[in-house]
């Protein structure tokens, strides 16, 4: 069994990222923790609450182990000093311990995403947490929108068994689910499941770029 945690800029992240390969790893056996940094509402005039109360949902359709909130401001990651940031997330990081950690990918268009990166990598250094696996996932709406094709990934998990399971979780975010063709449409979710899949020669996939990785 291992321990994994998903560090996340936003409410709804961590389900369009890689909600299926979390159901997947929570099937497995394997501990599935989320900390949420950012409370992802305020700079759209939303009630933080509400998106916490749907996050909370989500998670019982994929089955974490526990939930963390930070509740930095929405989109102002970059007026936040990043040693607090990196300081969040060595305060988890030293709390459960995991072996295997995703985060956001660098390219981002989302400027709270890139900063989640590199608060991620500063404080998952080598000789200073138990991690040995760090990945990185895209977030529909974001990594394509920067079209700076920053996004390479080199791993790829068959999701076939838990793609209905991630749409069902995403149900959840009912302030953040767009009619198709938006990236966040449950429609344009399996198509790009179906996407990677095609690559991967498997029915659906999630794709991941590996970070690092000590064996």
């Amino acid at each position: 069994m291992s321990k994994i945690l998903v560090i996340a800029s936003h409410p709804d992240d961590e389900i369009l990222g890689l909600g299926a390969t979390l159901r997947r790893n929570v099937l497995e056996g394997h501990e599935v923790y989320c900390l949420i940094l950012g409370e992802g509402a305020t700079c759209r005039e939303l009630e933080p609450g509400n998106l916490i109360s749907q996050s909370h949902q989500a998670a019982k359709v994929i089955g974490f182990k526990e939930m963390f909130f930070k509740y930095f401001s929405d989109n102002k990651f970059d007026i936040i000093p990043l040693l607090d940031i990196c300081q969040i997330v060595e305060k988890y990081v030293n709390l459960i311990k995991p072996s295997i950690v995703f985060t956001h990918n660098k390219n981002d268009l989302n400027i709270d995403h890139r900063l989640t990166y590199r608060a991620v990598i500063t404080a998952c250094r080598p000789g200073y947490s138990t991690i040995k696996e760090i990945y990185c996932f895209e977030t529909p709406s974001s990594t394509e929108w920067a079209f700076d094709g920053g996004f390479k990934p080199n791993i790829f998990v068959d999701i076939t068994d838990t793609l209905d399971d991630k749409l069902k979780a995403m149900e959840c975010y009912t302030t953040e689910i767009r009619e198709y063709p938006h990236p966040r449409s449950l429609r344009a979710l399996r198509s790009r499941a179906e996407y990677w899949g095609q690559i991967a020669n498997v029915e659906y996939a999630e794709a991941f770029e590996l970070i690092r990785k000590i064996v």
